[in-house]
């Protein structure tokens, strides 16, 4: 296992900084506060932190929308807090990866800024402008995932602008050699900084259709979400255009090439295509592009054992040698116990589901709450600050319900996230029962039966790097072996509420694993017998 780069098998804990400890009273989380926190994601046993966008930004969307691609916003700290985020993380063990936003910057970016002036400025050239149709509408159909047209009218060029994102999100030009070429100092700072990789913010949107044809439209029964709600009209398009353009690839390639100075970094793309799960396997092919990638294909609103299966088996067919990165919730989706958990949400469910997204092939992104099982929140419309839900309310209420502060203390002055009067997101009643002291001492909670878990996972080869393979089973149950040179596991997990018994293709030589915070699952003659809601790990004969 030594040999492998440390990313391979990682546990990645993403940390919203807006939400995760406030250190200076103003309601919103920031980098000092993600240091008093570092002994506690340190007891989580993870590899690594991603921290969400903290760079200097009007908000428009949260620090997705970049101003300065150098600098801290002020609400966060400043780059002498980075460092020693770095330092400190660094001293427990623990890797930090940042946010990068490279296909746009917020339209308050001094790039931008002048660009927009007129037509042959030095930057003119380095976002995405285009003439009107001679009779003034936008060049082609492209549509925003925010709801509308992805063009915006500059009056003082008489072009418009492309924005995948809101109007306030410009595109830049990727095909500029220039821009190319900053993009990759921009990344190169950090990196001299000392991070140890790069989370790729919609790294398929880098390059646009230089013809700028007009996408073709979808048929209603191929419309699905991935994150949109079904009556968004981005829905309607097969995005063949605007998005997953084969330029990407070389500059994937050029990137990961400033990557490789830097030994030991790592870039985590996320994908969003047509077929993400093929570009996740493009993307990562041939050791010169991306080290992993990971998607919306398993942020799906139902659960169900076959669509796992499914998924997964089909990323392995074509992956060769790339490695995946996988996740059951982010900053962007619903929680997961309120996407998958059902009426009932027991405890057990959230430990299984937690170890379900840590037993499958690849490294994992593990959302912040995750390990206390919350459940999404439900907001009021006037206390909404996600763009997205405000253009979509009611039909979709947005992300702020995922993105409510951590609950430190159940009994605290804002759940012990800040001394504020007030928080930039209101804490939900219903997520104190589940703050971190409350389910710190209780070994049967579910942060213990997290904790457990993944630094037993530590010491299983199979697990961590081992190939995959799933066996039949009946919707509910999920059984698959993971094989290592030094380890083969058979691991079976039962989602439902009722006692499950299995026959195999072959029984297991002995009894459960013990020390990974499940019990019961046993073999009985030629069966496997699973309570509710439990998962077994069997030691199988290389």
């Amino acid at each position: 296992m030594k040999t492998n780069p440390w990313w391979r098998g990682a546990v990645i804990y993403q940390v919203y900084p807006r939400s995760l400890m406030d250190s200076n009273a103003d309601g919103i989380g920031d980098i000092p506060g993600i240091i008093s926190k570092l002994d506690y994601i340190a007891s989580l046993g993870v590899d690594a932190i991603w921290v969400s966008p903290f760079f200097r930004s009007p908000m428009k969307d949260f620090g997705y929308d970049i101003s300065d691609y150098r600098d801290i916003d002020p609400i966060f700290g400043n780059l002498d807090d980075f460092d020693r985020l770095i330092e400190q993380a660094h001293a427990k063990g623990i890797k930090i990866i940042i946010d990068q936003v490279l296909s746009h910057t917020s339209d308050q970016h001094a790039w931008f800024e002048e660009s927009r002036q007129c037509r042959n400025n030095p930057k003119a050239d380095w976002y995405v402008w285009a003439d009107p149709k001679d009779d003034g509408t936008p060049p082609n159909n492209w549509l925003s995932i925010f709801g509308g047209c992805a063009w915006e009218w500059e009056p003082r060029r008489e072009q418009y602008y492309l924005h995948n994102f809101l109007k306030s999100q410009p595109d830049l030009n990727f095909h500029n050699a220039e821009v190319r070429a900053e993009i990759l100092d921009e990344v190169e700072f950090w990196l001299k900084r000392g991070v140890d990789g790069l989370r790729l913010d919609a790294i398929t949107f880098c390059f646009h259709d230089q013809k700028l044809r007009d996408n073709p439209a979808k048929p209603k029964e191929e419309r699905k979400g991935r994150g949109f709600t079904e009556d968004n009209p981005y829905a309607f398009q097969y995005h063949w255009y605007n998005n997953d353009r084969p330029e990407n690839l070389q500059f994937l390639e050029s990137l990961r090439k400033v990557m490789d100075r830097y030994p030991g970094s790592v870039t985590l793309g996320e994908i969003s295509s047509e077929d993400s799960l093929a570009t996740m396997a493009e993307y990562t092919r041939g050791n010169n592009r991306l080290h992993t990638t990971y998607s919306f294909e398993l942020l799906v609103e139902n659960f169900s054992t076959r669509y796992i299966r499914e998924t997964v088996e089909t990323l392995e067919a074509s992956l060769a040698e790339g490695w995946p990165c996988w996740s059951i919730g982010n900053h962007d989706v619903r929680r997961v116990m309120s996407r998958w958990g059902g009426e009932a949400k027991p405890d057990a469910l959230a430990k299984l589901f937690n170890a379900m997204m840590l037993s499958l092939r690849g490294s994992v992104c593990s959302y912040q709450g995750e390990e206390l099982g919350l459940t999404e929140a439900e907001l009021q419309k006037h206390e909404l600050q996600d763009p997205y839900g405000i253009t979509f309310w009611p039909r979709f209420k947005g992300r702020d319900g995922c993105r409510t502060p951590m609950p430190w203390q159940e009994n605290a002055h804002n759940a012990g996230f800040s001394e504020a009067d007030s928080t930039w997101l209101p804490i939900p009643r219903e997520h104190r029962p589940r703050a971190v002291d409350r389910q710190d001492d209780n070994p049967d909670s579910i942060l213990n039966a997290y904790r457990t878990f993944v630094l037993w996972r530590r010491d299983q080869p199979a697990l961590r790097l081992g190939d995959i393979e799933f066996q039949d089973a009946p919707e509910g149950q999920m059984v698959f072996t993971r094989r290592h040179p030094d380890q083969k596991l058979l691991v079976a997990m039962n989602f439902t509420d009722q006692a499950a018994t299995l026959a195999l293709d072959s029984l297991p030589t002995g009894p459960a694993q013990e020390g990974h915070g499940f019990t019961g699952a046993r073999i009985e003659g030629q069966q496997l017998i699973l309570p509710a809601y439990s998962a077994g790990y069997f030691s199988l004969e290389l």
